[in-house]
């Protein structure tokens, strides 16, 4: 079920009833968030959830009898059990068939034997958030950030929650299971948020990243060799702005749809492509995951607080990890160490030179270069990213570089698009939340009819046929 869906409109507007039927008594309107994402997660398959509440049932476990311990060390080994067995499901289910290959290469120059057929297991949708944000509350209960105990069927519907479920955002204890106990309360302004959030998260989706999927980034980056060199940079700045009004749709969507429940998510973008540098990048990018890397993995790794040596491995661990997060293939952690060894050699940059003043004569013409460079780092990248295979990419890198001119198969729609993605994303955000206030402001009938006539809208722009989330893969 997909959030740009009818069918997903169906099944929030009975969920949203049921819930506020019952809003006052904790236990049905739990009781229905937990049926709801049964049903929702359901509508893939079923079979992972047993997966799911097996997973959550050791972490549970585990952090009762940290909780009750006194022993350093029987603390340290519950939760080092509790992380090792969520990483355990990742690795199993996501990661085998990648060990396994890479094996195979390795050791058959050895003369040693493995497994060439693939294990075939199935992979969950959302697995690696549910990785994520179980660990994270696991170490959040550990380090005592976490305080009041819960159940397990809140615990399980903490990670289940059906707004972020299969694409994130991870979210922290402290925006969803510690709300649990506070009664929900939600007036109408707060409703005409949500609302405008979910629309304006159905037409970056549907009017902008598909229509620059289907209409240019698909058929460039399956056949390179059939376009210029041109067509291929445009395909490839194309793709960096699918992926991203893609994503921050899907955020947008869920951010939108879990305060018609009373819940407030934070921000998962922050107009990313006026990034000024990479570190600056991924601090408006994918916020809840470069958050989780850094108080999850590069923190407890030492983060900055060790020698620079030290710190530029912790930085290349991270960025290496954070890569691999994103599929089952070592181009995606090759993609994730070529932005940490640009981030280590900015940061030497810094330690050498300084960090550049924000503000005197020169800012403005730093910031300015900084950001075109940036950008052009995260579009060549990205072509490692988008491609199914390493040899892929280097076929559109080699044709990228070609030389070649001439942009005759990029359609008037696609350029139409890319001049709404590049205009919006400069846009300030007080305009979008100005026009959030207007939309509040509306009568109910009258937002009603607005809201119909988006969708007419965006069924009128585009014929395009409605496709997953590039991020339902990770």
């Amino acid at each position: 079920m997909y959030f740009h869906s009818l069918q997903f409109a169906f099944f929030l507007t009975v969920v949203f009833a049921l819930y506020w039927a019952v809003h006052q008594h904790k236990w049905a309107r739990l009781g229905v968030l937990m049926v709801a994402s049964v049903i929702f997660y359901s509508m893939w398959t079923p079979l992972p959830l047993l997966l799911f509440a097996v997973a959550t049932g050791i972490n549970h476990l585990c952090i009762k009898g940290f909780r009750r311990s006194q022993s350093p060390g029987v603390r340290k080994t519950l939760v080092t059990v509790a992380i090792v067995s969520t990483l355990g499901v990742l690795c199993t289910f996501k990661y085998a068939d990648m060990f396994r290959e890479t094996l195979v290469v390795l050791l058959a120059p050895l003369g040693i034997h493995v497994r060439t057929e693939p294990f075939g297991l199935l992979l969950p949708v959302g697995l690696s958030f549910f990785t994520f944000q179980a660990i994270s509350y696991v170490v959040d209960c550990y380090r005592g950030e976490v305080q009041q105990e819960r159940t397990y069927f809140e615990h399980l519907l903490y990670l289940l929650f059906f707004p972020h479920l299969v694409a994130g955002p991870i979210v922290r204890a402290s925006h969803l299971i510690e709300r649990f106990d506070d009664t929900p309360s939600l007036t109408a302004e707060e409703g005409g948020r949500g609302m405008y959030r979910i629309a304006m998260g159905m037409v970056k989706k549907l009017v902008i990243a598909d229509v620059l999927g289907s209409g240019l980034v698909d058929p460039v980056f399956g056949s390179p060799d059939a376009y210029t060199s041109a067509e291929c940079l445009v395909a490839a700045v194309a793709y960096s702005f699918e992926l991203y009004f893609d994503f921050s749709a899907y955020s947008d969507i869920a951010i939108g749809t879990a305060a018609l429940f009373g819940f407030k998510f934070e921000e998962n973008f922050n107009r990313p492509y006026l990034a000024t540098n990479l570190f600056d990048f991924w601090s408006r990018w994918h916020i809840s995951l470069s958050t989780w890397l850094r108080d999850y993995l590069y923190r407890p790794l030492g983060g900055n607080r060790v020698s620079k040596p030290r710190a530029l491995l912790n930085l290349m661990i991270t960025m290496g990890l954070g890569g691999l997060w994103h599929g089952a293939d070592w181009r995606f952690a090759i993609w994730g160490l070529a932005h940490g060894a640009m981030e280590a050699v900015i940061r030497v940059w810094w330690w050498v030179t300084g960090k550049p003043p924000k503000e005197g004569p020169m800012a403005k013409v730093r910031a300015g270069l900084g950001l075109v460079a940036t950008f052009t780092v995260v579009v060549l990248t990205r072509v490692v990213f988008r491609s199914p295979t390493l040899e892929h990419a280097g076929e559109m890198y080699a044709r990228l570089f070609e030389g070649s001119m001439g942009l005759a198969n990029v359609s008037t729609l696609v350029w139409t698009m890319l001049a709404v993605a590049a205009v919006s994303h400069v846009t300030p955000l007080s305009l979008f939340h100005k026009a959030g206030e207007l939309f509040v402001r509306m009568p109910v009938p009258v937002r009603a009819v607005v809201l119909v006539l988006v969708g007419l809208g965006v069924r009128h722009l585009t014929s395009v046929e409605a496709r997953p989330y590039v991020y339902f893969q990770f």
